[in-house]
């Protein structure tokens, strides 16, 4: 048997080792060793690049973001330095944008203190500043005071009165110009509603959320409000903001406030998500929203906070998910009485399916199939009076579908925006 010089995990290192930090920097280190660490460059391009790097449990990319870590917790800045580098600039399957780096060096700084993430920027800004013209990243100057909050978005109320609280979310991607989408929650519950879809949404687009009046942070007049009101809320908000035509993405409360505003105001929505919504109700349930105004008038939102918990998800979902249950029971019972009762008001009066008819923007009809307060059904009607429109029933959803089935629901939107380009 003839012995084979070639050695297979040496070179499964090295291509590990090139695919990571780039033909150059590994071809100058090569060219470096000497008769002293040739034996422990050997060692370490075995044992890390190939027993390490080759295993498939994680990706490459995850293994970057480690290397990353753990060098910038132990300060070897010489090393995190090489892997800055080797992130921004190396193999286009493990490469990190520079958002991603700093989302590594945000939550290195929690758990490796604050020291070591102030010296990682310092060492990360100094290489962007750097190569930033060759991966078409400018270090440009920024307010402290107008840096956002990923998860939260930049938060302000309108000039106009009254006043209405909202959060945006810039477009993460650099596609010029990119499109607001605006999202319109539920009775009872205010924009944190669509924290997860804002952010899955800010992909390709700038997203706006807000609180409807008598809702969150949004003023609550003394008033029961018409459904008219709220999509001339809307309107002005989006007037303000001066970001029209608006995707408009309603749930619930929010689907009725954005086929009014598409009837009242066709040249601000430029697409209509209606997410377990109704255009109207039978007159046995308007006198129920009716007797829901009084009740709450007499004795608090807390009474009826239970039997809404069980409209808005079924017995499966509040078994399984009782802490998800309990904050949106604790939002619903601290929104404002009147601006609740006001709320109560426009939904229960809300008469738009003689009217549908009248919108020209593409529309997505989502339901949920086991919603009892906006039965399948309603979504069937919706959906048959507007033009076009598609309609989509998630499985095992109640009423607040984006909550129980986010996956479901978030897939339903992006394919309906994909089918608008």
């Amino acid at each position: 048997m003839s012995y084979d010089p070639f050695d297979n995990d040496l070179e499964r290192g090295l291509r590990n080792r090139r695919q990571i930090l780039g033909d150059a920097w590994v071809d100058r280190s090569i060219g470096n060793a000497t008769n002293f660490n040739a034996e422990f460059q050997h060692l370490i391009t075995r044992f890390a690049w190939d027993e390490i790097w080759s295993r498939p449990g994680l990706e490459k990319q995850t293994r970057r973001i480690i290397v990353l870590a753990i060098t910038m917790s132990l300060g070897r800045w010489e090393e995190f330095e090489l892997h800055v580098r080797a992130a921004l600039l190396g193999d286009p399957d493990t490469r990190l944008t520079p958002d991603e780096l700093k989302e590594v060096l945000i939550q290195t700084a929690v758990y490796a203190g604050v020291p070591a993430a102030n010296t990682g920027f310092t060492h990360a800004q100094k290489i962007l500043r750097e190569i930033g013209p060759q991966i078409g990243y400018e270090l440009e100057p920024a307010s402290l005071f107008e840096a956002r909050r990923p998860g939260a978005g930049t938060e302000a109320v309108t000039h106009s009165k009254p006043a209405l609280h909202y959060s945006m979310r810039p477009a993460r991607g650099r596609a010029p110009a990119p499109k607001t989408i605006v999202l319109s929650h539920a009775l009872g519950c205010d924009l944190s509603m669509w924290n997860q879809m804002a952010d899955f949404l800010t992909a390709d687009y700038n997203v706006v959320s807000y609180d409807h009046r008598g809702h969150g942070s949004s003023d609550a007049p003394l008033a029961l409000y018409s459904m008219e009101e709220l999509a001339e809320d809307a309107a002005r908000l989006v007037h303000e903001l001066g970001c029209g035509p608006v995707i408009w993405i309603g749930l619930s409360m929010g689907g009725m406030v954005g086929q009014e505003l598409a009837i009242r105001h066709p040249s601000l929505v430029s697409a209509l998500v209606i997410a377990n919504s109704t255009s109207e109700y039978p007159d046995a349930v308007r006198a129920v929203w009716q007797q829901r105004i009084e009740t709450v008038r007499a004795q608090g939102i807390e009474v009826i906070a239970d039997a809404v918990m069980e409209r808005y998800f079924h017995e499966g979902f509040r078994q399984e998910h009782a802490g998800a249950v309990a904050a949106f029971r604790r939002r619903l019972v601290t929104t404002d009485q009147d601006g609740y009762m006001g709320c109560c008001n426009a939904v229960g009066t809300v008469d738009t399916t003689r009217r549908l008819s009248q919108i020209k923007a593409p529309a997505l009809v989502i339901a949920g199939e086991l919603d009892q307060g906006a039965p399948v059904a309603m979504s069937k009607t919706i959906a048959s009076q507007i033009p076009g429109a598609q309609l989509v029933v998630i499985p095992e959803a109640s009423h607040l579908a984006v909550t129980e089935q986010p996956k479901a629901f978030a897939q339903a939107v992006e394919n309906f925006l994909a089918s608008l380009t």
